[in-house]
C-alpha cells in the first residue's frame, strides 16, 4: 500500500506537476492474476484492471502517461493482444492521466461527469493546485449517464455509476463471468477514503453506495480496489462498517455543538487509528466528514 500513497498525494489534482517531482523510471509494474479473464497492474497511482482474451484487451484506468511504456509492456506480458478498450472510473490524474497516451489506440468509456471534468480546468483549494483541461485524445469518446455494457472477452462488463461518493463521476465495474469487480477510488482497501468534496464527493453518498454495491457483488468475488490489495467482500464490508461509524461520532459531535477544531482535537477511537496510517490521515477524515456532513446544498 505504502507505494501508492506518494504518487496519490502528488498526483491527484495536478498530473503535470507531478510528473515532473516523481521519478518514474523507478516504478515497477507487477501484474496478478485476479480471477477469470482478469488481471490486476500496480504500478504508481491506481489499480488497472485488465480484460484478457480472444477479443483483445480492456483496461479499467491507465495511471499517468509517463508510465505508458511500462504499462504497455506489462501488457504484453500477459497477452500480446491489442488494447481495445479504457474504462474509466473516475477524472482524477493517477487513473486517467494514460488517456493521452493510449486514447489514439483505444476507445475510451466513462461516465458523462468525467469527460465532463477532463474536458475542462480543475480546480482544489484543498492542495492549492488547477489542473488544465486534458488534451482532446485523452478524452472519453463514449460516455453514459448511469450503466453501459461492454460485451467482451466472452462476458459482460458493465460499469455502474454511483453518484455523489467519491466523486460525481464514480462508475464501479463488474466482470460477470469472472466474478470480480472493480470499485476504483469508491474503495481505498483498509484505508480511509479520499473523499473529494469538490467535484462532487459526498461521505454521506459513498457509504450509502457502498451499501448498494455490497447487494449486488455476487458470493466470492473478488475485489480490486482503487488502491491497496486485491480484497474480498468482508474487506469491503468491514470498510462500510469503518465509513458508517466513523461517519456518525463525528455527525453526534456536530449535533453536540462542537466545532470543527474541537472534533478533530478529540479524534476518533483507538480501533480506527490503523485506518489512518494510509494517505488520508485521522485528521483529515474527520475534517472530510465534518465538512460533507455542514456543506451547504
Amino acid at each position: 500500500m505504502k507505494k501508492f500513497l506518494l504518487p496519490v498525494l502528488l498526483v491527484i489534482f495536478a498530473v503535470t506537476v507531478s510528473a515532473q517531482q516523481t521519478d518514474f523510471s523507478k516504478v515497477q509494474m507487477k501484474a496478478t492474476k485476479v480471477a477469470g479473464n482478469v488481471y490486476m497492474l500496480e504500478g504508481a497511482g491506481g489499480n488497472i484492471g485488465v480484460s484478457v482474451g480472444d477479443d483483445g484487451l480492456l483496461i479499467v484506468d491507465d495511471q499517468f502517461a509517463p508510465l505508458a511504456d511500462k504499462i504497455r509492456a506489462a501488457l504484453k506480458g500477459i497477452a500480446d493482444k491489442k488494447l481495445r478498450f479504457i474504462l474509466n472510473t473516475h477524472w482524477h490524474g493517477d487513473h486517467t492521466g494514460g488517456n493521452v497516451a493510449f486514447g489514439p489506440e483505444a476507445t475510451i468509456i466513462a461516465h458523462d461527469n468525467v469527460r465532463k471534468r477532463l474536458a475542462s480546468e480543475q480546480k482544489s483549494t484543498v492542495f492549492n493546485t488547477t489542473t488544465p483541461p486534458s488534451p482532446k485524445e485523452a478524452l472519453p469518446v463514449i460516455t453514459f449517464d448511469q450503466s453501459l455494457s461492454v460485451h467482451f472477452n466472452g462476458e459482460d462488463i458493465r460499469a455502474i455509476h454511483y453518484p455523489k461518493g467519491h466523486t460525481d463521476g464514480d462508475s464501479v465495474i463488474f466482470f460477470s463471468a469472472s466474478n470480480v469487480v472493480h470499485l476504483g477510488d469508491d474503495f481505498f482497501a483498509g484505508r480511509f477514503p479520499f473523499v473529494d468534496l469538490e467535484s462532487g464527493g459526498s461521505v454521506d453518498g459513498l457509504t450509502k453506495n457502498i451499501g448498494e454495491i455490497l447487494s449486488k457483488i455476487p458470493t466470492g468475488a473478488k475485489l480490486i480496489p482503487g488502491h491497496g490489495p486485491i480484497s474480498t467482500i468482508e474487506d469491503l464490508k468491514n470498510y462500510h462498517n469503518m465509513l458508517q461509524q466513523t461517519t456518525e461520532i463525528v455527525r453526534q459531535k456536530i449535533s453536540a455543538g462542537k466545532t470543527l477544531d474541537q472534533i478533530k482535537s478529540e479524534g476518533l477511537p483507538a480501533e480506527w487509528a490503523p485506518w489512518g496510517t494510509g494517505f488520508v490521515k485521522t485528521d483529515r477524515w474527520v475534517e472530510t466528514i465534518y465538512k460533507s456532513l455542514t456543506a451547504k446544498n
